[in-house]
């Protein structure tokens, strides 16, 4: 049997029994999507990590409110009735870590950028020291970052991401514009490097003033993340993470035995995220690809069933013509 013949034949039959052809379509589209989305799932959640890891830094700590990861909504809510993280608690870590090379602080929110005619409304506002850049790994493409002094003095400056510049700033030299954050007029001195998107969201849509204008702006009622570099892991990190912990701990007046009010989180915390995540979803996950496979097999396999059941008499008459087994099977497998 020619090739051409056999295909002719498998056309005419796909044509002539279109539900057995859908459902063998289907068979195929459940199996080979739901294996996608195992992958898929596997490789974000890898990429969460990677992308969490290098923006801190593998020196780096951070002291917060809760953990930068958490499971169940009951951790959550735990979490929430924890003291705030303030802006004294990072001036007594900054004047009393001994093992820190430079400590920062963060705030952030969403908010609204104008400039001229154009606007954002759900742009990141971060409130950084002026050591947040190096801590963060935030290279500075143009212009320059703030200074001890800008941070000091609750300047109106601005670093801004891609985002900002390619949809708010448009064409032209971005430094020296001045946007409105929320009302308030900063001057752009610097453009972060692009970052592109993780999880399917853009990591440039940023505007980042001084820590102090921040809280000019939008108060010091809610809590704050401190970054700390140690300046190494392994043992220089563990050290680094205890002296915090005394620090916090004799802030807050905390009883030995006493559980930890606040977190303080390394660049293992997300690598033992991606361990919950792949344990807690990996089994469930795999469990839903297996048995979408073994449905598309079943469906396959039980169309394939019914094609050569129906064909038995077609058989004989070709084996009887002179056909060859390998012509049969061409015929079906095609």
């Amino acid at each position: 049997m020619q090739y051409a013949e056999a295909f002719k034949l498998a056309l005419q039959s796909l044509w002539a029994n279109k539900l057995r052809t859908i459902l063998t379509l289907l068979g195929v589209v459940i199996g080979v999507a739901s294996v996608i989305t195992v992958v898929t799932l596997t490789n974000g959640a890898k990429e969460f990590v990677t992308t969490k890891i290098n923006n801190y830094g593998a020196s780096v700590v951070t002291v917060s409110k809760m953990p930068q990861t958490f499971i169940t909504i009951d951790e959550y809510l735990s979490f929430q009735k924890r003291r705030d993280v303030t802006f004294d608690d990072y001036r007594a870590i900054l004047d009393e870590c001994k093992s820190c090379v430079s400590v920062g602080a963060q705030r952030t929110t969403t908010g609204k950028i104008v400039y001229q005619t154009k606007s954002t409304t759900d742009t990141n506002i971060r409130g950084w020291t002026w050591t947040m850049p190096p801590i963060s790994n935030m290279n500075i493409d143009e212009g320059r970052s703030f200074t001890e002094v800008e941070d000091e003095h609750s300047a109106h400056v601005a670093i801004v991401g891609y985002d900002v510049v390619d949809n708010v700033l448009g064409a032209g030299d971005p430094l020296g514009k001045e946007i409105r954050v929320d009302g308030a007029s900063y001057s752009v001195i610097g453009v972060g490097e692009r970052q592109g998107k993780t999880l399917g969201f853009s990591m440039d849509n940023w505007v980042a003033i001084p820590l102090t204008s921040f809280l000019h702006a939008y108060g010091a009622h809610q809590s704050m993340v401190v970054f700390v570099n140690t300046g190494g892991g392994g043992e220089v990190m563990d050290a680094a993470s205890d002296e915090l912990r005394v620090i916090m701990r004799a802030r807050r007046h905390l009883a030995p035995g006493a559980p930890d009010s606040f977190s303080i989180d390394t660049s293992a915390t997300f690598q033992n995220l991606l361990g919950k995540i792949l344990n807690s979803f990996g089994a469930v996950v795999a469990a839903i690809a297996g048995v979408s496979l073994v449905i598309g097999g079943i469906v396959i396999m039980n169309i394939m069933l019914v094609s050569v059941t129906e064909r038995t008499r077609e058989i004989g008459v070709r084996k009887a013509l002179g056909a060859r087994r390998k012509d049969i099977l061409l015929q079906f497998l095609i």
